[in-house]
C-alpha cells in the first residue's frame, strides 16, 4: 500500500473510527510527564511527547498478569489468556527496537504464549522522532533512531498532517473508513524528504566509540574497577529496570482463595538489581554484591542479548538515566569503560 496523508484535523475522527473495533492507547500528559493510557479522543494525547514514564511494552508484557486459574477440589487448570484488540499510537522508534527484541526473545525456545497472544492482538503505530526526547536519550548512538520493520503503521509529522507508511496488513486495516486520508502527492514527498533531512543533525552521537564495539568492550572489562564504584553508589531500588523497555524478568506466585478450593497463578515484573533477586534454594545468593548486579545489568544490555539474539539490549531511550536517583547512566558507564581501556592514565571515577 502506498503512503498516505492523514490531516491532523482528522485525528479525532480517526480515533473514533478505531475505537469501534479496538482499545486505543496513546501517550497522555500526567503531572508534567507522559504515560501510555486509553484515550477516547485526539485531545487526550500528545504524539509529540518527549518520552513516557513506562514503555509501551506494558501492553504486551503487563507489570502484573494472571497466567492460569485452578481448582484444587476438581483438579482443574485453565490458562488465562485474554485482553482486547489494541492499537498503540505514538510508539517511539527506540521502543519499536525494544519490541523487535522482545518479539525475538519471547518466541525463541519455550515461547511465551501470553506475550505472543497480546502481540497478535496489538497493532503498533510508531511515530518518527524529529528531536531528542530528553537529555539522557542516545538513540542515534545505539542505531535506533529509525524504526525497524516490525511497525504496522509509521507516522511522520509534516506540520499540518502526518505521513503514514504502512508496514503490515494490520496497519493497512486502520485506514479504510477515514475519508480525510489521501494518497501521497509529489509535494508530500518533497515535504517528507525535507523533514527527514533536517532531523538527523539535531541528534548528537553521545558514545565516544562505535556501538558495534560495545560487546567486545564489555568482554574485556569484566574485571574493571568501575563496577565496584557503581556498586558503592547503587541503591538497589530497581528503578532502572522498572522503566526499561527491554527488561523481561518476572516472578511467579500463586494466590489461593480463603476456601483453599480455587486460585490463580500470576507473574509480575522483577529486577536483577534487587538484593534478593538471585537468592535460590538454601538461601544462597549467587549475586549478592551490587557491583556484580550492575555489571550483570550492563553486560545484559550491551553483550548478552547480542550474543543470544543478535540485537542489543539497550535501545538508547534514556529512561534509566532519568529514573536513577544516583545518576548511573549507560552513556557515562560505557564511555568510562572505553576511556579506561584507551586512556588509562586519564581515567577518573564516573561522576568525578
Amino acid at each position: 500500500m502506498n503512503p498516505m496523508i492523514i490531516p491532523k484535523a482528522a485525528l479525532d475522527d480517526w480515533v473514533r473510527l478505531l475505537r469501534s473495533s479496538y482499545r486505543v492507547v496513546a501517550p497522555r500528559p500526567l503531572h508534567g510527564q507522559h504515560v501510555f493510557g486509553e484515550v477516547g479522543s485526539a485531545s487526550e494525547f500528545d504524539l509529540g511527547y518527549p518520552t513516557s514514564v513506562l514503555p509501551p511494552k506494558k501492553y504486551l508484557f503487563p507489570a502484573r498478569e494472571d497466567l492460569l486459574k485452578f481448582r484444587t477440589d476438581a483438579q482443574q487448570v485453565e490458562a488465562t489468556i485474554d485482553g482486547p484488540r489494541t492499537v498503540v499510537l505514538g510508539v517511539h522508534t527506540c521502543d519499536m527496537h525494544a519490541m523487535q527484541l522482545l518479539d525475538r526473545v519471547m518466541a525463541t525456545g519455550y515461547s511465551d504464549q501470553h506475550y505472543l497472544a497480546h502481540r497478535n492482538k496489538t497493532t503498533l503505530v510508531s511515530v518518527e522522532c524529529l528531536k531528542p526526547c530528553t537529555a539522557g536519550s542516545f538513540c542515534k548512538s545505539m542505531g535506533t533512531l529509525s524504526t525497524p520493520e516490525v511497525f504496522d503503521l509509521h507516522l511522520t509529522d509534516l506540520g499540518d498532517a502526518y505521513a503514514a507508511e504502512v508496514g503490515s496488513d494490520r496497519g493497512a486495516a486502520l485506514l479504510p473508513g477515514l475519508k480525510a486520508a489521501r494518497p501521497f502527492a509529489d509535494k508530500d514527498t518533497a515535504r517528507l524528504n525535507r523533514v527527514m533531512s533536517e532531523k538527523w543533525p539535531r541528534f548528537p552521537l553521545r558514545l565516544e566509540f562505535d556501538v558495534t564495539e560495545l560487546p567486545s568492550l564489555l568482554s574485556t572489562s569484566y574485571d574493571s574497577e568501575l563496577w565496584k564504584e557503581l556498586g558503592e553508589r547503587c541503591l538497589a531500588c530497581a528503578m532502572c529496570t522498572n522503566v526499561c523497555p527491554t527488561c523481561y524478568c518476572f516472578n511467579v506466585m500463586d494466590e489461593v482463595d480463603l476456601t483453599l478450593k480455587s486460585g490463580k497463578r500470576l507473574r509480575e515484573w522483577d529486577s536483577c538489581q534487587l538484593d534478593k533477586f538471585a537468592t535460590v534454594a538454601g538461601g544462597h545468593n549467587f549475586r549478592t554484591a551490587r557491583a556484580a548486579r550492575q555489571r550483570h545489568r550492563f553486560f545484559r544490555k550491551g553483550k548478552y542479548q547480542t550474543d543470544a539474539f543478535g540485537l542489543l539490549g539497550c535501545v538508547g531511550c534514556g529512561r534509566c538515566a532519568e529514573a536513577c536517583l544516583v545518576h548511573i547512566t549507560p552513556v557515562d558507564t560505557f564511555n568510562e569503560l572505553y576511556r579506561r581501556q584507551h586512556q588509562p592514565a586519564a581515567a577518573t571515577p564516573q561522576g568525578g
